[in-house]
């Protein structure tokens, strides 16, 4: 298993109930393929440096992950149909 952080943006429309339970179902994508989520960082929201598809501004989620890559890429696959996640980054944590 490999250590990875994962940061992804929920766009800024999403209430804060909606966003508790976009944050739970993507913990859950990954416990379910065999990984384990240590610490997930809400990070608030945040404003962008640019314009993203006609926003000014997200909520960031910061998570750190060891998990199999099959697991990331399903989070990843998940992550990029969602209409509610504007971007996202998984890095693999090399400490």
């Amino acid at each position: 298993m490999r250590k990875y952080e994962l940061l992804y943006i929920i766009r800024p429309s999403v209430d804060e109930e909606a966003k508790k339970a976009l944050i739970e179902r993507f913990n859950n994508v990954i416990t379910d393929n065999g990984g384990t989520v240590e610490k997930t960082t809400d990070m608030g929201k945040r404003r962008f440096a640019y314009e993203i598809n006609k926003m000014r501004e997200g909520y960031y989620v910061l998570l750190s992950i060891t998990a199999e890559p099959k697991a990331i890429q399903e989070t990843e696959r998940l992550m990029k149909i969602s209409d509610d996640v504007v971007r996202q980054m998984t890095t693999k944590d090399e400490r």
